[in-house]
């Protein structure tokens, strides 16, 4: 099982791992840093590094209990002592985006009722699927001001676990359309003080302000009751 040090630790830019199994240019380590695409969250880039030779990590998933590395080429072995680096500013983009979208998601909520029923980040435009029936243009530049002041407050966020029944009693866990899986009896917290607790697994940043300036920049009815937004960061 792959140690995933990115559920602890966000920041963490660099790390050392060892190489557990090789399928080709497919690489599991005993613990990584990058993160594997799923949620809506894209798959972290970087590098491996071995007697100074370098293997570029073009994508990660998950693989089971294990996180698999695809990288350039051939040639790493089982055993192989690596050291990782993330790229960084892809990275960072990434979780500013993810917190950006926990921001917005909850001022929605709280001011329609709506439900989350989908997200797909990236570094340079993201969005969020909302079951909702009525589609306003403007309070969508309101609800967008709202979540800028979120910004501006300079909330801290922090990461912890709770036991699933325990979790599942915070009002703003169950805004999500897709009930969480009852197997997991544990589950990983992300709370911007004083505003939202989400259950989340993905990567964040450490206090609101380091998200910048929301900007909503579209929306769209995509159906019934589903309307999706699509926002940046300045």
């Amino acid at each position: 099982m792959t140690e995933l040090i990115y559920m602890n630790d966000c920041y963490a830019k660099e790390f050392d791992a060892v190489v557990k199994k090789v399928d080709g240019k497919f690489i599991v380590l005993d613990k990584t840093a990058f993160y594997p695409q799923g949620g809506g969250q894209p798959t972290d880039k970087g590098k491996l590094i071995t007697d100074g030779e370098e293997y570029t990590v073009m994508f990660a998933k998950k693989k089971g209990p294990d996180v698999s590395h695809e990288v350039d080429k051939e040639g790493l072995q089982t055993g192989d002592k690596v050291h990782g680096a993330l790229d960084w500013d892809r990275r960072h983009k990434l979780m500013r985006m993810h917190t950006a979208a926990h921001i917005l998601s909850e001022i929605f909520h709280k001011e329609t009722g709506a439900m989350i029923t989908g997200n797909q980040l990236n570094t340079d435009k993201s969005r969020i699927d909302f079951s909702l029936e009525n589609f306003d243009r403007e309070k969508i530049k309101e609800y967008t001001a709202k979540a800028n002041e979120i910004v501006q407050k300079d909330l801290p966020i922090k990461i912890y676990t709770l036991p699933r029944d325990e979790a599942i009693k915070i009002p703003s866990v169950t805004k999500l359309a897709n009930v969480l899986p009852p197997a997991v009896k544990e589950l990983r917290m992300v709370e911007i003080e004083g505003f939202d607790t989400q259950a989340d697994g993905g990567t964040h940043v450490k206090s609101t302000k380091e998200v910048g300036e929301i900007e909503a920049v579209n929306a769209e009815n995509k159906g019934k009751n589903n309307r999706r937004v699509y926002f940046t960061l300045k």
